[in-house]
This record gives C-alpha cells, sequence and structure tokens, in this order.
C-alpha cells in the first residue's frame, strides 16, 4: 500500500501496523469511533452506557454479546472467519485479553479492512489482524465475526 501512513509516533500503538500494510483514509475526528464506523456512522459516538447504543439491545453487561446484538440490528449475523465471500461484508470484532470489547473493522469488497483508531484517523489495511496487539492499550484479538448480504 502507499499515500500517507500513521505517524510513527501512532505506529507504537499497533505493534503489527507497518507502513506496507495501511495507508490513511481519512483526517483525525472525534466525531464517531470504530464502533460507529464499521456500522457505516460518522454522524455520532458509538459506546455502550455511554455514547449512542442501538435501541432494543443490551448495553449492560460491557461484553461481546453488547456488541453482536448492536451489529445484529444492523442485520448482521455471526460467521466464521473474515475471509472474504462474495456478496457479503463482513465486520470483526476485538476483544481484549482482560474480556472486553475494544474495536471493531469493516472488510471492504477488496478484501482489505477498514478501521477508525479511536479519534485518530480511518484507515485501511491489508488484514484485520494488522490492528491486532496484546499490550496495555491495544486493541487485542479479532475474535468474532459478523455478515450480512452486501448492499446492490
Amino acid at each position: 500500500m502507499t499515500h500517507h501512513q500513521l505517524t510513527s509516533q501512532k505506529l507504537i500503538s499497533f505493534p503489527r501496523l507497518v507502513r506496507r500494510n495501511h495507508r490513511v483514509t481519512s483526517a483525525e475526528t472525534d466525531t464517531y469511533n470504530c464502533i460507529a464506523w464499521a456500522a457505516g456512522d460518522t454522524t455520532r459516538w458509538w459506546w455502550p452506557r455511554t455514547g449512542y447504543w442501538p435501541a432494543g439491545t443490551p448495553d449492560d453487561p460491557l461484553d461481546v454479546g453488547s456488541f453482536i446484538a448492536a451489529y445484529a440490528s444492523l442485520g448482521y449475523v455471526v460467521c466464521a472467519d473474515g475471509a472474504l465471500e462474495e456478496g457479503f461484508e463482513k465486520i470483526a470484532i476485538f476483544v481484549h485479553p482482560n474480556g472486553f470489547p475494544t474495536h471493531a473493522a469493516l472488510q471492504l469488497e477488496t478484501g482489505y479492512w477498514t478501521s477508525k483508531l479511536g479519534t485518530w484517523e480511518d484507515i485501511e489495511h491489508t488484514s484485520e489482524h494488522d490492528v491486532e496487539g496484546n499490550c496495555q492499550f491495544c486493541y487485542g484479538d479479532a475474535h468474532t465475526y459478523m455478515r450480512r448480504s452486501r448492499a446492490t
């Protein structure tokens, strides 16, 4: 990949991101986060209890089940993995070793993935695993995959 990449200072937060496996696709913003980005919403911050959360979905306890329910409200269903499947878009929900959900990434039609990095930029990256990491402030690992039919 070419184009603009994250600064070296930001790359420290993502042990698997290197200059060749990502590119920045937006400017920094605190209007929305990765959970919203994966849901296709760039107008608000999604987070149980403290941000927007889809009506009728559990926001307590703060666990992967709450995130699964939120994305299920958009038509996603749990699937086996992040392999590219024609006609489907996929998301990956990340869980830190402490057990809490931390991040979501969206698979693009190309098979690459896109992530919003907190209040930082959106990036396109080659694999969902590029943003994994088990340090104190890292996202953890891709834990649950979901898919829905791609809009035509």
